[in-house]
């Protein structure tokens, strides 16, 4: 939370963008967290609306489209060449392709909701050659939404929303360990 609060307060709209970008990539930086603080900063009056927005679509659409771009470049290329030593092969990198083609699509509208999905699916996205109109009508529209989601989360939970950060940290640790321990 630190780290959030470090670059809104020094790079302002700029780090919002920035660290989703480098978050939607891979970095371990809470997304959610991150939005629903710029929430309550507009809710404040410290931060303006439009602006928290169109810094967290951007660093959305940077995010997202980055990944999408390595999975193209160096993803296929990557799975082509050394897929077949993890059980990896043409064909099935052609049945994720078809799935994109069929619903696949929406994992990247609604990927943005689960963490860890949503740092994969622009990245197979690219490495099974989904084309980039149909990724950009997906991936966008999924960014709107999750953005516009937590940002007003954040400003609907006003003064409470360090209290409800503390619960889902406290829950959110527990499920993690669960999960750890069924997986």
């Amino acid at each position: 939370m630190e780290l959030i609060q470090h670059w809104i307060a020094n790079y302002g709209y700029f780090g919002i963008s920035a660290l989703l970008a480098l978050g939607i990539v891979g970095l371990p930086i809470p997304d959610e967290t991150l939005l629903a603080f710029a929430g309550y900063l507009i809710f404040k009056g410290e931060l303006m609306a439009v602006p928290t927005g169109v810094a967290a679509l951007a660093g959305s659409f940077c995010g997202i489209t980055i990944s999408y771009i390595l999975g193209r470049t160096t993803g296929y290329p990557l799975l082509h060449r050394y897929g077949k030593y993890v059980r990896i092969t043409d064909k099935e990198i052609t049945r994720v392709h078809d799935f994109y083609h069929r619903v696949g699509g929406f994992s990247l509208t609604f990927g943005y909701y689960i963490a860890g999905v949503r740092h994969l699916t622009a990245y197979v996205a690219g490495a099974s050659k989904l084309e980039y109109g149909t990724f950009a009508a997906f991936a966008y529209s999924g960014a709107v939404i999750w953005c516009a989601t937590f940002l007003t989360l954040g400003y609907l939970l006003g003064d409470r929303w360090s209290e409800i950060l503390e619960l889902a940290h406290r829950f959110g640790i527990r499920a993690a360990i669960v999960l750890g321990v069924v997986a």
